[in-house]
């Protein structure tokens, strides 16, 4: 996206990581939106190819000087760029040297984190409402029956804080199945 006026303003239509080149686009730190300038950074094509390349080099040391922007999205940025870079002793050493207010060390690490998602027993993602199929007959705890392997289970429930369980009927019963026991039908 090209510069809008409010960053080319506060960038001085430089880009605002390598502060050497002209600035071209607007690039929104995620998992922000790019309805606001506090969350875009003014890059250059050189920075933005190397972000998309997610390149790990010695190309980033300019970032011992980003890093210390007063702008919350140039410091997020940079710190989460740092953090793709650590193994290299330069990024340690910056990364070591700074202290970023936690907001902003959340908002640079939220591109690492990984949603859990409750996956049946060959991988599939399962959703609230998905029908199931066991995979092998189970038996049922707390009452006088065993589910047999290949039972359909509709409508079933994600458990929401154990992505290794779900919630289903079988016979009336509401139940708790492991998903590693089920393929999404």
């Amino acid at each position: 996206m090209a510069l809008g006026k409010n960053l080319s303003e506060r960038s001085g239509d430089i880009c605002e990581l390598c502060v050497a080149s002209p600035a071209t686009t607007e690039y929104t730190v995620s998992p922000k939106s790019d309805d606001d300038i506090q969350n875009q950074v003014a890059v250059c094509d050189a920075c933005l190819q190397a972000i998309n390349k997610g390149e790990t080099g010695e190309y980033w040391r300019f970032l011992e000087g980003a890093i210390w922007n007063p702008e919350p999205s140039i410091q997020a940025l940079s710190y989460r760029i740092l953090q793709t870079c650590k193994e290299n002793d330069w990024a340690a050493d910056i990364l070591s040297s700074v202290e970023p207010e936690e907001n902003i060390v959340q908002w640079a690490m939220s591109a690492f984190e990984v949603e859990e998602v409750h996956r049946d027993a060959f991988g599939n993602a399962l959703a609230h409402g998905d029908n199931v199929v066991l995979t092998q007959g189970l038996d049922v705890k707390g009452t006088s029956f065993s589910a047999p392997k290949g039972t359909i289970v509709k409508r079933i429930r994600l458990v929401p804080d154990n992505i290794e369980q779900i919630e289903g009927k079988i016979n009336d019963q509401t139940i708790v199945i492991l998903t590693k026991y089920v393929k999404k039908g």
